[in-house]
């Protein structure tokens, strides 16, 4: 159990919106609503001062979307996102940019209940993470007759080469016999995601999805790489950027 409420900072450009939220948020004692905007602007530099663990965050708004508020999110201990909106075509897009939760007006009680039960948990889950930090985890191996440990933190992504796989480390390559498939089974649950039938990504080191017209999506990753999603794999990637939830 936390010891403090966490901070929500709330923005919609309606004050019928903006006055359910609150209302709703008073009755909840470990959440503290710590700021509110009416707009994109105001919103990056409230949430830059607050530093909320969640934000309610609309989409249609004057002047700029609840998109454009997204990219200036500190990337170090980013505030879960629970979009919300009127308009469902906007969920994709939502899940793409990495949110929580995805609340379509109106809402019911019942609703608003169900996502501040995933938020607690997904914060707790984060405090707990931080006052007990895991040791780093490793992966094995084989180069020739030698086995060499990777951190998992140090792979940006891996991809199919012949009959072994290149793994791309942040600051090498390293080539290994082991197939995709087998990295890709001992990576499951490790915050690695299948993104084509011969590349795996870690998921933290995604910082952009765009559409192609395809119908396929493409990937920047942190080092600068471009790596095409295909249809088969963009559903478990949405899922996995979105928390699984």
């Amino acid at each position: 159990m936390t010891n403090r409420a966490w901070r929500v900072v709330i923005v919609d450009d309606e004050p019928l919106a903006r006055q359910t939220l609150r209302l709703l948020l008073t009755r909840e004692s470990d959440f503290l609503l710590a700021g509110e905007s009416t707009h994109a602007k105001d919103a990056i530099e409230a949430i830059e001062t607050v530093r909320p663990d969640v934000v309610f965050l609309d989409v249609q708004m004057p002047e700029l979307d609840g998109f454009a508020v997204v990219p200036h999110l500190d990337t170090a201990v980013r505030p879960l996102v629970v979009f919300v909106t009127a308009f469902e075509r906007h969920a994709l897009q939502a899940f793409e940019a990495q949110a929580f939760d995805y609340l379509l007006k109106p809402f019911t009680d019942e609703r608003f209940a169900d996502v501040l039960r995933r938020l607690r948990g997904r914060l707790r889950e984060r405090e707990h993470s931080r006052a007990s930090p895991s040791p780093a985890r490793t992966l094995l191996v084989r180069d020739g007759t030698r086995t060499i440990v990777v951190p998992h933190d140090d792979i940006v992504w891996i991809e199919a080469e012949d009959y072994c796989a290149r793994i791309h480390l942040r600051d090498r390559t390293v080539l290994v016999r082991e197939s995709l498939r087998s990295l890709v089974n001992e990576l499951s649950g490790a915050g690695f995601v299948r993104v084509h039938r011969s590349a795996i990504a870690r998921l933290s080191a995604i910082r952009a999805m765009e559409p192609l017209s395809s119908g396929d999506q493409r990937l920047t990753l942190t080092n600068g790489t471009k790596l095409r999603v295909s249809r088969t794999y963009r559903t478990a990637l949405v899922k996995a950027l979105s928390g699984g939830g």
